[in-house]
């Protein structure tokens, strides 16, 4: 019998969504999909520490592999690739916890929230010189993908202009203007917000470095929710102890968790989340809707097609 080995802790509720998709499957869930039943399955849906050596291995049956995850930063995908299993991500499963997180940054930033909470910690009763509001404002969103439209719909209902930058440069519903790879610094000029929602990759380490947060207006403030590589932090410190930039709200850093003594929790233009951002009590059940939309492919003998990755797309 052909099985698949789930190895997230799920609910009934998806776990039999899952069974009736794969109806005549033998379906290993949880504890009972050990390294035997992985290196037996032909679907592997999720991720352990040492997984790669089962799936790799030699007697592995695998031909597919669903990650749990948006990021692939943890595979080296290209091993995969070459013995012929089919990578497929969970990208979009974050769409809106995260574009909701950053916009509670933007509206922290803009209504002075990051004051406040600070203010009533010490029973401080203080204006703090709020002034501005977020409509009629530039938001800039480098790396648009499924969280990138989203948080530009939501731009859009605060009546911001939005502009955007993603690999290919094609157009997306809500953006205003889209660059390319190369109009990074043509764009950051014109943004009052700059969210970076781009993946790990070799092309996107320290995009942000000196020179990007030098093109920010000095009253833009930074988001960044996707990957702590993206930034270069010393250079982010240096903008923001400099005044190159208003703030910086940050979900994700090069180094995790955030050491105790690190000069960001203690600024007070900076805000500080512990890459919460994509929390969502319903992460399971986005997962498993990408999982089931690939299995009725797979199923028909066709290749995964939501969010395949190959040698040309990586994340």
């Amino acid at each position: 019998m052909r099985s698949i080995a789930v190895l997230p802790k799920l609910r009934e509720k998806e776990r039999s969504r899952i069974r009736e998709a794969a109806a005549g499957w033998n379906v290993a869930f949880g504890e009972e999909a050990t390294d035997d039943a992985v290196r037996d399955a032909e679907i592997v849906v999720g991720w352990r520490s040492g997984l790669e050596r089962v799936v790799l291995s030699d007697d592995s049956k695998a031909r597919w592999l669903q990650s749990w995850s948006a990021g692939m930063d943890h595979l080296e995908v290209d091993r995969y690739l070459e013995r012929g299993i089919v990578l497929t991500s969970a990208n979009g499963v974050h769409a809106y916890p995260i574009s909701e997180s950053i916009f509670a940054l933007l509206l922290a930033f803009t209504r002075n929230l990051h004051v406040y909470i600070r203010n009533q910690a010490e029973r401080k009763w203080d204006h703090g010189g709020l002034k501005l509001e977020l409509h009629g404002r530039t938001l800039g969103i480098v790396g648009v993908g499924a969280i990138g439209e989203e948080t530009a719909r939501l731009g859009k209902a605060f009546g911001m202009r939005v502009l955007g930058m993603r690999r290919s440069g094609a157009p997306a519903p809500y953006v205003d203007e889209m660059y390319g790879p190369g109009g990074l610094r043509e764009m950051l000029p014109a943004c009052d917000y700059v969210v970076s929602l781009v993946p790990s990759t070799e092309e996107t380490k320290h995009l942000f470095g000196a020179a990007e947060f030098e093109a920010m207006k000095p009253t833009a403030f930074f988001v960044n929710v996707s990957r702590g590589a993206a930034v270069d932090t010393e250079a982010l410190l240096a903008a923001l102890r400099e005044g190159s930039i208003a703030g910086a709200g940050l979900d994700v850093f090069e180094e995790e968790p955030l050491p105790q003594d690190h000069p960001l929790w203690s600024m007070d233009n900076v805000i500080v989340t512990p890459h919460s951002a994509g929390s969502t009590e319903k992460y399971a059940e986005r997962a498993v809707d990408i999982f089931v939309r690939n299995l009725e492919f797979y199923l028909k003998g066709e290749p995964p097609a939501v969010n395949r990755l190959g040698p040309d797309k990586k994340y």
